[in-house]
């Protein structure tokens, strides 16, 4: 996976995480389409713990690939019927309000 998190004064911390294989890529399915891009998900690669403790401390979630939901759901932070479907390839948004 790849993390990045992006500082977000007054607004607290944007966590953005992909799967590996989907950077750098761009998604489509019907009318979606996403720009899996380095600028936004970051280049600098994560394990599991690493992205769990970034989850924890976030005010807001962008996550896309089947490994990088697949912790949010672990965690009890989203189910599956959350996501966005793209093609097979899960997309979430979590928002702190």
């Amino acid at each position: 996976m790849f993390l990045k998190i992006h500082h977000m004064p007054g607004s607290g911390d944007v966590v953005a995480v992909c799967d590996r294989e989907l950077l750098n890529t761009i998604i489509t399915h019907e009318m979606f389409c996403i720009n899996v891009h380095d600028s936004f998900y970051g280049t600098t690669p994560a394990g599991e713990e690493e992205v769990r403790a970034a989850l924890e401390k976030a005010g807001n979630i962008n996550m896309i690939g089947e490994r990088s939901v697949n912790v949010a759901i672990s965690m009890g932070l989203i189910t599956r019927s959350d996501c966005i479907m793209i093609g097979k390839i899960p997309h979430v948004q979590i928002y702190q309000v």
